[in-house]
């Protein structure tokens, strides 16, 4: 680190630091926030002239302590006149926020658009962020070291952030603290910090939450995140060859779409990832055997998560290939095929309720669905109205609240895409679901709105940006 002064126009800010490990960009950001002027913009004169975004910090003689100039003209709000219509860009940065319609965007600090992506989707579960808004610098106990602790004060000020700018934010402190608790995010290849796995950085990111919100000692984080996004599966694992039976329950934070010639469709995807086959000792036999172990869904999360597994190892290129093949999905998923008859049988009555305030609201007349769950799959241009989420599936509710049941019926919330060949190349990017109902999509700082039919043709097949990562909400009836 290396701490500087920098003169702009008549102000002078004292004490930025500069982290010389990280490209020239990275430092625009941090005076982008100081400054209101953006990087394309900013002139900042060193040694040897104009600073360049990809410049070599240990050519360029930067010494501790040194003044800086830059020079560049900040984003300008047009001042209403005194008399008149009050305009967008006249009211506190906050209401502008609102009044936008959805939050702020993300810069990329170098190949971190796997992070980007990550955080937007987690940042669209108004829960979470309710969550992280009750823990405190000071809700540490000795269970969670101190970079958890860190990581999730980081994810709370950066949700924070978004909520609060109509400017893109530049998730400095976040990024930083992401690499001390997990190192591989922070891996250099030529002095470049190299693209990572979103899922990666994903599962990483939720588990460091999990273990931070349960352990913070309010009642209202306990077991946060295992209730917004845990799935209990119960499985029977047995070996043909011995007739040797046996059950595991197991809690996990996402389902796997498993994809192969036989897989076009999400469902067909998990019925496969729920199916899978494992080598272990076999006590009757004496020796190793193969075992069949298939999995049933007992408990329900408020928001699904399904992983598309497009990605393995390949030895002869040494690295992760991906598989292009196009896997449909759909707005609204079904999962009661999936689930154990104990969980059928609590659902039945709740998805009853469903059906005929659905019925009511489109004045049709209530009928059973078809048994098949891709029948069931409702198609982008017929889910108009019916894709509100019904409700918040809490159950442990808040003062004013209504509980309300779980259907086995989500509604799609959120989509992270992955464009290129590898998981450790390429682009990710977030598309999201805004309570309004509108999509706008997250290609790091820019945040564009998309009309709800151009969601479904990330499927894949092509070149072209295609699901990784999807995650549902859960459509609900009060109790």
């Amino acid at each position: 680190m290396v701490t500087v002064s920098i003169k702009w126009q008549k102000e002078l800010f004292q004490g930025v630091e500069i982290d010389t490990s990280q490209p020239p960009y990275v430092f625009k950001c941090q005076l982008y926030d100081l400054t209101g002027v953006p990087p394309e913009r900013q002139k900042i004169m060193v040694k040897g002239g104009l600073l360049k975004d990809d410049a070599d910090w240990s050519t360029l003689g930067v010494k501790e302590g040194q003044k800086l100039m830059m020079m560049g003209t900040a984003d300008e709000i047009v001042k209403a006149p005194e008399k008149g219509p009050v305009f967008m860009e006249d009211l506190p940065e906050e209401e502008q926020a609102v009044a936008v319609g959805h939050s702020a965007g993300l810069f990329n600090l170098g190949n971190t658009c796997y992070m980007n992506s990550t955080v937007q989707c987690l940042h669209s579960v108004p829960e979470l962020k309710s969550s992280l808004t009750q823990y405190s610098h000071s809700g540490r106990n000795n269970d969670v070291d101190q970079s958890s602790h860190m990581l999730t004060i980081a994810t709370r000020d950066l949700f924070n952030e978004l909520d609060r700018s109509v400017k893109p934010v530049a998730p400095m402190q976040f990024w930083t603290v992401l690499r001390k608790k997990y190192p591989q995010f922070g891996q250099l290849h030529n002095g470049v910090f190299m693209q990572q796995d979103a899922e990666e950085c994903w599962t990483q990111l939720l588990y460091n939450l999990s273990q931070s919100l349960r352990s913070s000692g309010s009642s209202e984080n306990a077991d946060a995140v295992k209730a917004l996004f845990g799935i209990e599966l119960v499985s029977r694992i047995y070996c043909q060859e011995s007739n040797e039976e046996s059950s595991e329950t197991e809690s996990v934070y996402s389902l796997k779409c498993h994809i192969s010639h036989e897989v076009n469709h999400l469902h067909e995807g998990l019925k496969h990832g729920l199916k899978s086959e494992l080598e272990k000792a076999s006590p009757s036999l004496g020796r190793s055997a193969i075992y069949l172990k298939e999995s049933r869904i007992n408990g329900l999360p408020r928001y699904l998560t399904v992983q598309f597994v497009r990605f393995f190892w390949k030895r002869e290129s040494n690295q992760k290939a991906k598989i292009l093949r196009k896997v449909d999905y759909p707005l609204e998923l079904d999962v009661y095929d999936l689930c154990t008859d104990d969980l059928r049988k609590k659902l039945d009555a709740p998805r009853q309720i469903l059906r005929s305030e659905e019925g009511k609201k489109f004045g049709l007349k209530t009928s059973e669905k078809s048994s098949d769950p891709k029948d069931n799959d409702v198609k982008m241009s017929d889910a108009k109205g019916t894709s509100d989420g019904g409700g918040e599936p809490s159950t442990a509710t808040e003062e004013g609240e209504k509980e309300t049941q779980m259907t086995g019926i989500y509604d799609l919330a959120a989509v992270l895409t992955h464009k290129g060949r590898s998981a450790d190349s390429g682009h990710y990017v977030a598309w999201v679901k805004q309570e309004s109902g509108k999509w706008i999509e997250y290609d790091d700082d820019n945040p564009v709105p998309l009309r709800e039919e151009d969601i479904t043709k990330l499927s894949g097949g092509g070149d072209w940006h295609m699901a990784y990562i999807i995650m549902y909400k859960a459509r609900t009836v009060p109790m």
